[in-house]
């Protein structure tokens, strides 16, 4: 039962499996999948790199083509990747035991 467990928690997110899932699920069971998701833990493929990197980059054009068409465009977001958490409302600070810890110049460099 584990192995089957595990099998299909290894299926890619497309396959007709974890589609067949998913639509039977009711609302409230993909609401609550939903709140608890982080897709920076979730596994991607090189390609789906690549459509990030390519969306970032045209992002990131139309935001300079505002800019140069006279425009004042925000700097785009970054796409999120597995491996970077989301962003958070509260900056978390290293103790000097930290910095030092990463490199003692850095220590030098905070308290200056």
């Amino acid at each position: 039962m584990r192995r089957l467990r595990v099998l299909i928690q290894s299926l890619p997110t497309e396959s007709a499996t974890k589609t067949a899932l998913r639509n039977a699920m009711t609302p409230e069971q993909l609401r609550q999948a939903a709140d608890g998701a982080r897709p920076d833990l979730a596994p991607w493929t090189g390609t789906e790199m690549l459509l990030a990197s390519i969306l970032d980059a045209v992002r990131n054009l139309t935001a300079v083509s505002l800019a140069a068409a006279g425009g004042k465009p925000t700097p785009p977001d970054p796409t999120p990747r597995p491996g970077i958490p989301p962003k958070s409302t509260t900056r978390k600070r290293l103790t000097a035991e930290q910095r030092a810890a990463l490199d003692p110049r850095m220590r030098v460099a905070q308290e200056a």
